[in-house]
């Protein structure tokens, strides 16, 4: 009996999706994984309907590896609205209360200095977190409040950028799991006026290079221009992709012979030169470096595969 064959093509590498106000990261994954044909995408961490901006989408092989940049460090820009808090600390939400804004320039600056570097944050009850297999979200839409941990973040920099009237605008750099939302409404309870997040967009994920970023629009109008010059899409699309490894490249590499590699890839530890003592590392294959996974030192100091390349066979006649 010949094998059912896969919806969608082989297609590996890391999209830098600029999303667009109004739509969820999950939306706009299954598009794009329509527009390239996909037969398998996910996304690196949820962006809100009302945020914009980076958003990889890893292709084929390269999900096994986005776990990498769910963990990685984001930078995001943001403008508040001070004076009014709301249920769910954005403009998605209702105004539950309102104040003056009456602090100062000073006030404002010590403000600030208190949300920088180690802190503990207790996630809004409107995060997609789960408990009990539901999104907190759910609980709150139907009044349920659940009770949270604090978890510890790391804000690395949080760069004051303009205020007028009741807008704020702030350039935040922090670590996984920081949400901006709860930033801005426990200023907002510092300074005492309220505060609710009007505008926000992720600038950066790791070190992906802003520049590399793509919208919905702009890869339906490739499509649509490469169907009207009888070019096949994919000759257009594929090459915004960046190579699956580096969603690991902050990991160090290991670069190995064949014949070692053969050993790793039946899933067997092997003894390397150059590992470090600890932690997971990047694996690469002979002089060109052929990426084929990552691997993690174990207890006896071997390079253990953890996550590994499929690479496509070409049957036999």
């Amino acid at each position: 009996m010949s094998r059912p064959r896969r919806r969608g093509r082989d297609i590996n590498g890391v999209l830098l999706l600029d999303k667009h106000q109004g739509l969820s990261s999950n939306d706009v994954l299954q598009k794009v994984k329509r527009i390239y044909n996909a037969n398998k995408a996910g996304h690196t961490g949820a962006l809100d309907p009302l945020a914009t901006g980076m958003l990889p989408i890893c292709l084929g092989e390269s999900t096994k590896f986005s776990q990498f940049l769910l963990d990685a460090d984001k930078r995001y820009r943001v403008i508040a609205r001070l004076g009014q808090r709301t249920n769910t600390s954005d403009a998605d939400g209702e105004v539950v209360q309102e104040r003056p804004v009456e602090f100062t320039q000073e006030q404002l600056d010590a403000a600030l200095e208190q949300f920088r570097g180690d802190s503990q944050q207790i996630p809004s009850m409107y995060s997609a977190l789960k408990h009990q297999g539901k999104p907190l979200y759910e609980y709150a839409r139907q009044g349920i409040d659940v009770p949270r941990e604090a978890r510890d973040i790391m804000v690395y920099e949080l760069q004051f950028i303009r205020w007028e009237g009741d807008e704020l605008e702030l350039e935040i750099h922090c670590s996984k799991g920081t949400y901006i939302r709860t930033i801005i409404d426990d200023l907002g309870e510092v300074l005492g006026c309220g505060a609710h997040v009007i505008y926000l967009r992720r600038v950066q994920v790791s070190n992906y290079p802003s520049e590399r970023m793509v919208s919905l629009e702009q890869l339906q109008q490739m499509v649509a221009a490469a169907e009207e010059a009888g070019v096949e899409p994919r000759t257009v699309l594929d090459p915004l992709l960046l190579p699956m490894d580096t969603a690991a490249s902050h990991l160090p590499e290991i670069n190995l012979t064949d014949v070692v590699a053969a050993y790793v890839l039946q899933g067997q530890p092997v003894q390397v030169q150059g590992l470090p003592a600890e932690g997971m590392v990047r694996i690469n294959v002979g002089e060109k470096r052929r990426f084929i996974g990552v691997g993690e030192v174990d207890d006896q100091g071997r390079l253990a595969p953890r996550r590994l390349v499929v690479e496509e066979r070409v049957p036999e006649e």
